[in-house]
């Protein structure tokens, strides 16, 4: 569920860097307030460290063997940075064919980090990539280096950023607080094993801080709390709840207090474990601790409580705040009165988070003021309704925000753009369309995120047209450049129509505009080459999606790059894109063996089929046993109806009716009905004739055995004309059973 916890403002007051200049005077305030100038050997309080650690150290090392006029350039390179000139200290460093000192470099280097643009960015990349290359990184200190992860963090550019750190850490360097936290930060919010590679970097950091006996020295490295809120984010997000335990444990040890923000990732992660009957008690420990409240707290409960579709809670608790009520913890709990006295897993990890759970005072706490709902409240609301298709509450709601005194609760874009979403959903594209030129008129801007959702409804209705006028619209009359979501939707919606090429153009067209690809950019492609039957196109963009350093491949574009080949019967070339998959450290999932599977029936390669039953079936008994699987070991598989009625149909066709009775077992199993009568009719009309020589050798007869028993097994289930006349079909030979008779 898609709960808004951290307000921009806040995030970014907490991670907001100044330049932090490495020369001497004139300076402004430095981003990193307190931070040292010494480079000094950390002593261990167990065992010394591998590298002398530099806390915050500042290159102003002077190379006397420059000559005269090197020293000159970077005198002149010096004074334009000194003077803020950064545009003309870049063009000065480029037509320099000498490597400025260090001061310069460094100083540089923040300069274009501190842009907060990708120009900048760019040109800050491009002197690490040359020192990298001359093996001079060391000419870079600690301060332009926390600058430049900063702002590759800030331009999205996380994975880079998290190198940066890392290299700092392996060089020696601690980065200032606010550098590394606002990398965590990005990694927690990030998709895949961000939230995962978020909790690395924080214990590295950690671990490195902790070496030292005397903290004073690494005091701007200490994590705080805005640094413990990034963590505890990508805990939320994971549903760790140990990890979140032991982490919010820490922070008494580095003198980080919880705040507001800290609960509110609370609440996240009582609504990712399924513990609605909590979300009460986080509000009252923010009040029992005196915690000053914010209006994303109670936006939080909102949308936790629309997550779980308990609208009529998140309604009580909406018109409380309405009429300006204080007694909102009372409101929760009398909503919620049969959820409390639910008792579930985690109870010994939320009894030390939330000890006020354990045993609740009978009187609920009171809000120290009135909080009235503002736009982002109603709107979240709103989004409740339209989850359930509830269109015309959502109207409703909208105009009824229209009339209200506090204009803090009028709509804004966030709130049209949620009606708009509402309608294209019920295929109402002519009305999102009256929605989106009513923004226009009474001046609420629509935003890229509101064009992407029509494009995307009429990508959905396959209007294509209308989707490229909208588009063109969104560029020349409201002034907003497409992304690469809005290109995604595209190319999507010319797979819709079978429209490869128009896909293909689209790409190009993002990428000729500078618009880096996305994960699902890459493996929309994939699809629309693999759906019209061109695997090997899609095998160029998978191996250029590859190469690609700013995209991590996923299962997802394993599975379309195998869809590709099997969708042509070609299962050979499949089979070895699956190994390449296993060696990568990917295992196939359900759509991996799912395709497999339909290429081996297309191919009419039935043999093939045992082989894929046979892994099947070990993945399946893994989880049978419980076997918990280490590195080496495939994780447990649960098959699906599409999957196994497949291989189940091959089998039958081909008459082999065990390995058919297994599958049938596994798919009961799993609570998946077979399809009983789809097999009969292919038994009638392919084996009905079995068995029925009469004049088959002795030998012949012998050999057959097995397989006249299994199918006799089959005929039984299907309930056709058979020799067992028992309580229930079985495998093994009935006592007293000829079959030779």
């Amino acid at each position: 569920m898609n709960i808004i916890l951290l307000p921009s403002s806040s995030t970014s007051s907490s991670h907001s860097l100044s330049l932090h200049w490495v020369s001497p005077p004139p300076p402004p305030p430095p981003p990193f307030p307190s931070s040292t100038t010494i480079t000094t050997t950390a002593k261990a309080s167990s065992k010394p460290t591998r590298h002398p650690v530099r806390v915050q150290g500042t290159a102003n090392t002077t190379d006397l063997s420059l000559s005269s006029t090197n020293a000159s350039n970077d005198q002149i390179l010096l004074t334009l940075l000194r003077q803020r000139k950064t545009e003309e200290a870049w063009i000065h460093y480029t037509l320099s064919t000498h490597l400025p000192s260090p001061t310069c470099l460094s100083r540089l280097v923040s300069q274009l980090s501190y842009q907060n643009t990708n120009l900048g960015l760019t040109r800050a990349q491009s002197i690490v990539t040359r020192l990298r290359h001359d093996r001079q990184l060391h000419r870079l200190d600690a301060n332009s280096l926390g600058l430049l992860a900063v702002a590759a963090a800030k331009s999205g550019h996380t994975l880079y950023a998290t190198s940066v750190v890392k290299s700092m850490l392996r060089s020696g360097y601690l980065p200032h607080v606010k550098a590394w936290s606002a990398v965590v930060s990005r990694l927690a919010a990030s998709g895949d094993d961000g939230p995962t590679e978020s909790i690395k970097l924080f214990n590295a950091v950690v671990r490195r801080v902790r070496k030292f006996t005397d903290q004073a020295v690494v005091g701007d490295s200490r994590p705080d709390t805005a640094a413990f809120n990034a963590v505890l984010n990508a805990c939320a997000n994971l549903g760790n709840t140990d990890k979140f335990l032991k982490l919010f444990d820490e922070m008494t040890e580095f003198n980080a207090v919880p705040d507001v923000l800290t609960y509110n990732v609370m609440i996240k992660l009582c609504a990712r474990v399924d513990r609605k009957d909590l979300l009460v008690f986080v509000l009252e420990r923010i009040l029992e601790m005196e915690i000053p409240l914010c209006m994303t707290t109670l936006h939080s409960l909102v949308a936790a409580y629309v997550g779980f579709g308990e609208l009529e809670t998140a309604e009580n608790m909406v018109q409380a705040m309405r009429e300006g009520r204080r007694d909102l913890c009372k409101v929760l709990r009398d909503s919620n009165f049969k959820d409390l006295s639910d008792n579930k897993g985690d109870d010994d990890v939320f009894e030390r988070l939330l000890p006020n759970s354990v045993n609740p005072t009978s009187e609920p706490p009171l809000l120290v003021k009135v909080y009235p709902p503002n736009s982002r409240i109603y709107t979240t609301l709103m989004k409740g309704y339209m989850n359930q298709g509830r269109v015309t509450d959502m109207v409703r709601m909208l105009e009824a925000m229209k009339c209200q005194d506090d204009r803090s609760s009028h709509p804004d874009h966030v709130t049209y753009t949620t009606v708009v979403s509402a309608l294209v959903k019920a295929g109402s594209m002519d009305r999102a369309r009256q929605v989106l030129a009513e923004m226009t008129r009474i001046g609420v801007p629509a935003n890229r995120i509101t064009y992407n959702i029509l494009l995307k409804g009429y990508c959905q209705q396959l209007q294509i047209d209308n989707a490229k006028e909208l588009l063109r619209e969104m560029a020349d009359d409201a002034g907003i450049d497409p992304d690469v979501i809005s290109y995604n939707i595209l190319i999507d919606g010319c797979i819709l129509i079978d429209d490869g090429a128009g896909a293909l153009a689209f790409f190009n067209e993002m990428r000729a505009k500078g618009i880096t690809p996305s994960k699902i950019s890459y493996t929309t492609l994939m699809k629309a080459f693999a759906l019209t039957a061109q695997p090997k196109l899609a095998n160029k963009v998978f191996d250029e999606m590859l190469s690609d350093p700013r995209v991590k491949v996923d299962i997802v574009a394993w599975n379309m790059l195998v869809e590709g080949y099997c969708r042509l019967g070609l299962v050979e070339e499949a089979k070895k894109i699956i190994q390449r998959m296993k060696d990568d450290g990917f295992y196939p999932n359900v759509s991996t063996y799912g395709s497999l599977a339909n290429g081996i029936s297309l191919a009419k390669r039935p043999g093939e089929a045992l082989l894929l039953w046979k892994e099947i079936k070990e993945r399946c008994e893994v989880k049978k046993k419980a076997v918990s699987s280490d590195g080496d070991s495939p994780p447990p598989l649960k098959p699906d109806e599409g999957l196994l009625d497949t291989l189940a149909d091959i089998c039958v066709r081909a008459a082999f009716f065990k390995k058919a009775l297994e599958i049938i077992v596994c798919m009961e199993e799993n609570g998946i009905p077979p399809n009983k009568t789809k097999y009969k009719m292919i038994y009638v009309e392919m084996h009905s004739r079995m068995f029925t020589s009469k004049h088959a050798s002795q030998a012949r007869q012998d050999r057959r055995i097995e397989r006249k028993r299994a199918a006799e097994a089959f005929k039984f289930w299907l309930g056709l004309p058979n020799s067992y006349y028992g309580s229930e079909w079985r495998l093994e030979p009935i006592d007293g059973e000829d079959f030779d008779q």
